[in-house]
């Protein structure tokens, strides 16, 4: 088994270019910032990593209005955070700083944000937060080693506490009124549990929490139930079993990866279920090939459905090897 997870990931650095030959070697093979020096200024030389370390320096400069854009400053510092690079670079420590100077009282850092007065929100460009953007914000000041206890625990604390029976709802902070999302609201935001399970994977103090146990089960329990229940509008059928990257939203790869950071969650049968569809779509030489993409990510090589891309193959294989296969 060793040998072919050798093979597999020499077989993936062969074909990646140096922003995620940097990313296999840090992220699987656990190689030293030391060591890798020389790949990560050669990763730095990218026009489109420069893009997105330009974009992320600015960090409130675009309205968050639609979660599921790729475009959206957080997503491409989670994108860049997540391949290795942290506050050694000026961006994303203008990012992380940018971050931080928006803060409420309960300690949930706020995004920019306009809510239209037909929603329930008041009609302006105000900082708040909703629980589909918050969590996002806390892992990434985690990922970028933002101290814990000082800046990160109090607003951990208050999203944590909202988790009910069947997982964390559509909710948001005073200054956006009364909006929620369309749905029922008992119902769960599967979305909203997502992250906020992405975020307390990050924390010891929660991994093994009641919170996380309700949530992973509300995750699991929609699997198992896809063609009945879809709260929110956040299905799991068609759509959502195509591999897709980056694992920004709610779908097999995002979710999978998720589910998969908690051990009490490996050996469930629907999880498996998820873990299976996801190996079948392997190739002869275990690399994967996107069958849904975005359109504003055309220009890496998982914005495309023809040939095998060796970054959602990243994201497939850390999966697996995660779980031991």
């Amino acid at each position: 088994m060793q040998r072919r997870v050798n093979t597999v990931i020499e077989k993936l650095l062969s074909i990646s270019e140096p922003w995620l030959q940097y990313a296999i070697r840090s992220n699987i093979l656990n190689e030293s910032k030391e060591d890798l020096a020389g790949l990560r200024q050669e990763m730095l030389k990218d026009k489109r990593i420069q893009s997105y370390l330009k974009d992320v320096s600015d960090f409130h400069s675009m309205l968050v209005t639609n979660h599921k854009n790729p475009d959206l400053p957080i997503h491409k510092l989670l994108f860049l955070l997540d391949i290795g690079l942290d506050t050694d670079v000026p961006e994303i420590r203008n990012a992380v700083n940018r971050i931080m100077d928006h803060k409420d009282g309960s300690g949930v850092y706020q995004s920019l944000t306009n809510i239209p007065k037909h929603y329930g929100g008041n009609g302006e460009n105000v900082f708040g937060w909703c629980l589909c953007d918050a969590p996002l914000l806390l892992t990434a000041l985690l990922k970028a080693d933002v101290d814990y206890r000082q800046h990160i625990k109090q607003g951990a604390d208050r999203l944590a506490a909202l988790n009910r029976e069947h997982g964390f709802p559509c909710s948001v902070s005073e200054v956006h009124g009364s909006f929620r999302g369309p749905g029922r609201k008992d119902d769960c935001c599967p979305y909203a549990t997502l992250i906020m399970l992405n975020l307390m994977a990050e924390i010891e103090e929660y991994r093994n929490s009641d919170a996380v146990r309700k949530g992973t089960e509300v995750i699991l329990s929609l699997w198992e139930n896809s063609l009945e229940r879809h709260p929110y509008m956040f299905y799991m059928g068609t759509d959502f079993r195509k591999l897709k990257a980056p694992a920004m939203w709610y779908d097999i790869v995002g979710v999978a990866d998720c589910l998969s950071k908690f051990e009490c969650v490996r050996s469930d049968e629907r999880f498996c279920e998820m873990i299976e569809i996801i190996k079948k779509r392997r190739d002869e030489n275990g690399m994967f090939t996107p069958e849904s993409v975005y359109q504003k990510c055309k220009e890496w090589d998982f914005g495309q459905k023809k040939t095998v891309s060796p970054y959602l193959s990243f994201l497939c294989i850390r999966l697996l090897n995660r779980l031991g296969d």
